[in-house]
């Protein structure tokens, strides 16, 4: 992890396909913003995602941007989020209108902004509820998220998946809310 022009930026390698990802946490007046690029090859083909997640001074998700090619063709997502709701480029999304976070399927760097929000102390546990963007399906559903701080830097992290699975996995976290080791799917690559 290195510093950034006024935050953090990280690099991660994917474990289950070829793959890296790399985002800037950019902390502004109104709230923070996560930018990232991921480039990996999955049942789309070479996928490269360049991607914004903005928020606000409380870490709620307010827009994401998300834009590349996943195998031949291109790929432009706009989610937003206001009191109204969320949209997802232009339709409403009512079965998401109770989430808070964003969770982009396709990168481990919106765990951040939940691990920023709720501070944590060890032995706390907290459930959020986000809306998943489902990757490479391009739709929203809501993801009911358990994370419990078991020390200074590791969560056992639990996850409510659309399709009824549960995904459960304990994330190494830095200081700053990046993740360090996604549960064996993502690893931090700049030696943090």
């Amino acid at each position: 992890m290195t510093a950034g022009a006024n935050g953090t930026s990280i690099l991660w390698q994917r474990l289950d396909l070829p793959g890296h990802d790399s985002a800037v946490l950019d902390v502004e007046t109104a709230g923070a913003a996560i930018r990232g690029m991921a480039v990996f090859h999955d049942a789309e083909g070479p996928t490269a995602l360049n991607y914004t997640v903005r928020c606000n001074r409380d870490w709620h998700t307010t827009e994401s941007y998300i834009r590349g090619w996943a195998g031949s063709h291109m790929v432009e997502i706009l989610i937003h989020r206001d009191r109204d709701g969320w949209t997802l480029n232009g339709a409403g999304c009512p079965a998401v209108a109770a989430c808070v976070d964003l969770d982009l399927s396709f990168t481990p760097a919106t765990n951040l902004l939940p691990l920023r929000r709720l501070a944590l102390a060890v032995g706390d546990m907290a459930e959020v509820r986000s809306a998943w963007l489902n990757w490479p399906a391009g739709t929203l559903s809501p993801l009911v998220q358990r994370y419990r701080r078991d020390t200074r830097a590791e969560y056992s992290y639990e996850a409510d998946l659309p399709d009824a699975t549960r995904f459960a996995a304990v994330l190494q976290v830095a200081p700053s809310g990046w993740v360090l080791d996604y549960g064996g799917l993502w690893r931090a690559q700049n030696g943090v």
